[in-house]
């Protein structure tokens, strides 16, 4: 089919127009009421979110509330609480050779903006984004994921409800639909998704040379050491890779651990699990808390990754009971031999956890190293030297001591990765300033320069004051 039956060039052109006339001179409280109109209609029909998410793939009302409803609500309320000192003028200072001028850094919107948003959290990673371009004074046309359709139709139904499309727009559809509005000259785009995609999405920008913010995933590292709480550690770790059945870009992707401790963390593993989720394969199953895996192209991918691990040096601790029917592959723990285990090559995205034991510190941050940086790096030790060192020699996007996840749900942190796991920032402050040009304002006075002192023809005392503040400013 070709690109050219989806022409969005008249919703661009509208967005441009209404960027250049209105936007660009309304004062701070228009942005805020837009904001508030997104804050009201999602206190109006939470009930409306947590159906459309269930019906895609089975998620919890619970982990709704916590993971798609509550930190859209908090980016609003940080948004209309901070938003006039964000985008208040910094003045900077002046050097010595620029007496006289007035120097300041001026917050002012990009313009047009594109989000495409995934399929994980397909409420709150459509929202989020949107939410810091509106703060920042933009117009957004959002792409929500046709992977989780009844949420897409939720999201088209809410923009279409409380923003005329030359403010906010919502495009539906695929991979077509995506390539049509890729070909437009945007002011920024915010994707979040996989690194294959994110490098398309980069391909494209370039044309126009559109700057981006990239969130992608990565094979996020669980290093345990052997000073730490170890049933304190299960715990958390058993919430944070089964929550949203691992279908998270934080999610932890695989577990490192000091031999000497394995096998007595195995065995909290196990109790923390049937704390949480059950223990017979049936009542697991039935755990309302367990979502399923999104779709069937995914189950089977997370499967042949399983069994082509379990077919050269896998083993099950628990868990790999599936029902192709609902998609459902059951919360799975397994150990590997190696860093060369065909589940150690990708980011798995779903609900399998492999466990490889390393014999010395020094070892588990070379694997770390031998992976591309991640979005997210979990330390558990109760050392601050052990802390310490693992920090300064690895990298990551955000890194969280003694827990997992939660980084993403601090209001005040940039979220983001580093290197293949993605550019650029997001959440509160760091988000509204993706979406900004900070444009630097000079001011100088208008007859005699310190500036002039250097202007040609040059002399002895010319030389002088150029040697003095080449060298000695």
């Amino acid at each position: 089919m070709s690109q050219q039956r989806f022409d969005y060039s008249d919703l661009f052109k509208l967005q441009k127009q209404h960027f250049e006339t209105v936007l660009q001179q309304e004062r701070l409280y228009a942005r805020k009421e837009r904001l508030l109109k997104i804050k009201r209609w999602i206190k109006k029909h939470p009930d409306l979110i947590k159906e459309a998410l269930y019906k895609d793939f089975q998620k919890s009302p619970q982990e709704v509330a916590i993971s798609e409803i509550k930190p859209v609500i908090g980016e609003i309320n940080t948004a209309l609480k901070k938003l006039r000192d964000w985008n208040q003028p910094q003045n900077v200072g002046t050097p010595l050779t620029l007496i006289g001028t007035r120097a300041k850094v001026v917050k002012e919107p990009k313009g047009v903006t594109l989000v495409i948003a995934p399929w994980n959290f397909p409420f709150m990673l459509a929202i989020g984004p949107v939410i810091s371009a509106i703060a920042a004074g933009n117009t957004v046309v959002l792409k929500p994921s046709e992977m989780t359709p009844h949420t897409e139709q939720l999201i088209q139904q809410m923009i279409e409800a409380i923003f005329d499309k030359k403010e906010v727009a919502v495009i539906t559809g695929g991979i077509e639909e995506t390539q049509a509005l890729l070909a437009l000259p945007w002011n920024h785009i915010f994707f979040t998704g996989s690194p294959q995609v994110g490098k398309i999405i980069m391909q494209k920008a370039a044309n126009y040379l559109t700057s981006v913010t990239l969130e992608l995933g990565g094979r996020n590292a669980v290093l345990v050491t052997k000073n730490t709480n170890l049933r304190a550690t299960a715990k958390k770790l058993a919430w944070g890779k089964f929550f949203n059945n691992g279908q998270s870009c934080v999610s932890p992707n695989y577990l490192l651990i000091d031999s000497s401790i394995k096998a007595a963390f195995i065995d909290e593993l196990k109790y923390e699990f049937v704390e949480m989720y059950g223990n017979y394969p049936e009542e697991i199953k039935a755990n309302p808390a367990l979502a399923r895996v999104v779709n069937n192209k995914h189950y089977k991918r997370i499967c042949k990754l399983v069994d082509h691990t379990l077919s050269e040096d896998g083993n099950i601790i628990f868990g790999n009971h599936r029902d192709n029917e609902e998609n459902y592959l059951s919360p799975t723990v397994l150990t590997i031999k190696s860093t060369d285990s065909p589940i150690f090559q990708e980011e798995i995205f779903g609900p399998v956890l492999p466990i490889l034991e390393y014999k010395n510190l020094d070892q588990a941050i070379e694997i770390i190293n031998n992976v591309e940086p991640a979005l997210a790096l979990y330390i558990f030790s109760n050392s601050k030297k052990t802390q310490k060192k693992i920090i300064r020699n690895t990298s990551a996007g955000t890194t969280v001591i003694n827990d997992t996840t939660i980084q993403f749900a601090h209001p005040n942190l940039p979220f983001g990765g580093v290197g293949m796991s993605g550019m650029g920032k997001a959440h509160g402050y760091f988000g509204f300033l993706e979406f900004t040009n900070q444009r630097a304002i000079l001011k100088q006075r208008k007859k005699l320069t310190t500036s002039q002192l250097i202007y040609p023809k040059y002399n002895a005392i010319k030389n002088l004051i150029i040697k003095y503040i080449t060298w000695n400013e």
